[in-house]
């Protein structure tokens, strides 16, 4: 195919520069043929190899493939240049699961006509219906960076971006495919040692385990997996928080990741009736072992199955523990669905369920070719041995997301004693009442403006369901907001807060707290955005004004820069100025990450952060090491000090560990 359309910066109008694609496939893989010719091709935008690489922010190529051809749900490949990767399972038009890893490979080649690469994609990385020839929906988009041009195959309205599997084309044809491989076996093997923070004594564990993966059928997976291991994982981000409510991390375990939107329950602001970290993570930073597990995860017809059960070990006081999850959905006409979830966690002390019901009505051609969601769920817990009231959430929405005009509403309770023990609620006992609506227009583009983004009005506002008393409520508006076509930003935006406190909370532990009233806070923020297909690129945010008893000053900074195709350096930092009656506070928090990759299957990364509330200061060193595509080998240093205002000795450090892992993948 040739035929590529913009859909920035000019709408409509034929691709600047040729784009050709083709594919052809045998038994066991597909390959995509691509060529990104490019006039001048000095101004190719490459400058990552690693795995999973920021590619909005440098050219790149992107595959979408729905095998199941369901109009909602698909895989999402992107390449750049330099033959780096990144992949996504896509649900819908804004959901995608960035943190999947599919079996896939590319090579890439830059010459003076541009950039040209092949693909390569196993079937087994799939699941697709069990039929003599398929039909697949699929869709192709470019990304030129140095002229901030985007180009798709098909679906190029701006309402609808290449996650909208209902506006692909179709790949017809395909015959005689299949798993030619059944089974997946990735054992992995770990040593190292571990410094006790309290003793200092160092272990050194030996670790064995595997992972076993069965493709039951073509549209049905079952993962098997005992003595879990997650040494190579991504280390946290520990960020300031000055809320009263905790802080929510995003799942980054393998073994969690793949349909992992099917098993979501949300009731907004990260709110979800099963949340993966509550296994095998105990008080929120403490890993616990994990026994064995299985996973299945699939699609029978219309039916779309997900289970999940897993036993940890005993932790402390907590004895070994058993947590299951079963989720169905079914699909409705083109891209909705009703469904089901039941959530339960026992162990010999405890036992606790959760039974909901949702339901989903989402098209892409409301008013013709507009976006609309309606959406509902009503969820009840049941905890062994207490007496509950009211053990019930729901959760209602209507979402019109288009280009122009993004409008939300939404109604959401969760009761008092609504208690899902495998799920995380950032706040509970709440009627909450939302409203968003974002304008975004194409006016002024003579003087080099792309799109405003204002936003009239938005606003969120929480209630006691007893005494129906506001507890807390949130404006913000965007009177002037934009982005050039140079792909640089702007925004001005006002901010009203009310929080109304029945208990006090610390700020600093024995320090500082804030005490109960109820508070009127007004702030304004400035954030600039420079393009990040630049060398050097930086965001900026400067915010003040009112924070409960005082008063606030925020700057928060992120900029990175590429030293070459290789190396590259990016760091976040963060500044608060609390000026209170109680006594001023000043945080700070910076994290950086450097990153040097000798080519896309051998990267080497240096992750550091300080926090001076938490009072951390961490090191994580990771060799990442790809020796087949499937197969992975890492060497991860951790450094860290705590409590560092006072105890800080850099020979001496409170976390220190080390691990060597292999983890090698057989099919058969």
């Amino acid at each position: 195919i040739k035929n590529f359309t913009q859909r920035e910066p000019n709408f409509g109008e034929a691709a600047t520069e040729n784009t050709e694609v083709a594919i052809v496939y045998d038994k066991n893989n597909m390959y995509v043929g691509v060529w990104c010719y490019q006039e001048d091709a000095s101004s190719i935008v490459a400058k990552f190899m690693q795995r999973d690489f920021n590619y909005w922010s440098v050219d790149n190529f992107q595959v979408v493939i729905s095998t199941f051809n369901d109009n909602k749900n698909g895989y999402l490949f992107i390449i750049n240049p330099l033959g780096a990767r990144a992949d996504a399972q896509v649900y819908g038009p804004e959901r995608a699961n960035r943190n999947w890893n599919g079996v896939w490979d590319v090579r890439t080649q830059i010459t003076d006509k541009g950039w040209f690469a092949e693909i390569i994609i196993p079937f087994n990385t799939f699941q697709f219906k069990n039929v003599d020839i398929h039909t697949w929906a699929i869709n192709f988009e470019r990304n030129i960076k140095a002229k901030n041009e985007e180009l798709s195959w098909q679906g190029w309205s701006r309402d609808h971006s290449i996650n909208s599997i209902s506006k692909a084309g179709k790949l017809h044809g395909i015959k005689n495919i299949g798993y030619a491989k059944k089974f997946e076996l990735k054992p992995f093997l770990l040593t190292g040692f571990e410094k006790d923070a309290d003793d200092g004594d160092f272990t050194y564990p030996l670790k064995t385990g595997a992972d076993l993966n069965i493709n039951l059928s073509p549209t049905l997976k079952l993962n098997l997996t005992t003595k879990m291991d997650f040494a190579q994982v991504e280390v946290d981000r520990v960020a300031v928080n000055l809320s009263r409510f905790d802080l929510y991390y995003p799942e980054k375990r393998d073994f969690f990741l793949e349909n992992q939107n099917l098993f979501s329950f949300n009731y907004g602001h990260n709110s979800d009736i099963f949340y993966t970290r509550r296994i095998g993570i105990e008080n929120e930073e403490v890993p616990v072992d994990i026994i064995a597990g299985a996973r299945l995860v699939g699609k029978i017809g219309k039916h779309n199955i997900g289970f999940l059960s897993i036993q940890t070990e005993k932790y402390d006081t907590i004895p070994s523990t058993n947590n299951t999850v079963f989720r169905y959905k079914a699909d409705i006409g083109n891209q909705s669905y009703i469904g089901g979830i039941v959530t339960s966690r026992i162990n010999s002390k405890s036992s606790n369920q959760v039974v909901g019901f949702d339901a989903k009505y989402a098209t892409s051609t409301f008013m013709k070719d507009k976006n609309l969601i309606i959406y509902g769920n009503v969820a009840r817990s049941f905890t062994k041995d207490i007496v509950e009231d009211n053990p019930y959430a729901f959760r209602i929405f209507v979402d019109y997301p288009n280009d122009q005009m993004d409008v939300y509403i939404g109604l959401t309770a969760i009761y008092e004693d609504f208690n899902p023990q495998l799920g995380f609620l950032q706040r509970d006992n709440y009627e909450n009442l939302r409203w968003n609506f974002r304008y975004t227009p194409r006016w002024k583009n003579k003087l080099g403006i792309k799109q405003f983004q204002l936003k009239p009005w938005g606003f969120t506002v929480y209630r006691k369901p007893d005494t129906k008393e506001i507890e807390s409520f949130h404006n913000e508006s965007r009177f002037l907001g934009f982005e050039l076509k140079s792909g640089d930003q702007f925004e001005l935006n006002f901010k009203q807060s009310y929080d109304n406190l029945d208990e006090a909370f610390d700020l600093i532990e024995n320090e500082v707290s804030i005490p109960i009233a109820g508070y009127w806070m007004h702030q304004t923020e400035i954030k600039i955005e420079t393009y990040e297909a630049r060398r050097l690129w930086a965001e900026l945010a400067v915010s003040w004004g009112g924070f409960y008893t005082g008063s606030m000053k925020k700057l928060e900074l992120e900029c990175g820069f590429n030293f070459n195709r290789s190396l590259n350096f990016t760091t976040n930092y963060t500044y608060n100025d609390l000026d209170l009656p109680q006594g001023n506070v000043i945080t700070n928090e910076i994290s950086s990450t450097i990153n040097y990759a000798f080519n896309p299957r051998l990267n080497f990364s240096l992750f550091s952060q300080y926090n001076s509330l938490d009072e951390i200061l961490f090191f994580n060193f990771k060799m990442h090491w790809i020796p087949k595509i499937g197969s992975e080998f890492y060497i991860v240093y951790n450094h860290g000090f705590e409590e560092v205002r006072t105890q800080l000795d850099f020979l001496r450090p409170n976390i220190s560990s080390g691990a060597v892992k292999i983890v090698w993948r057989f099919t058969f």
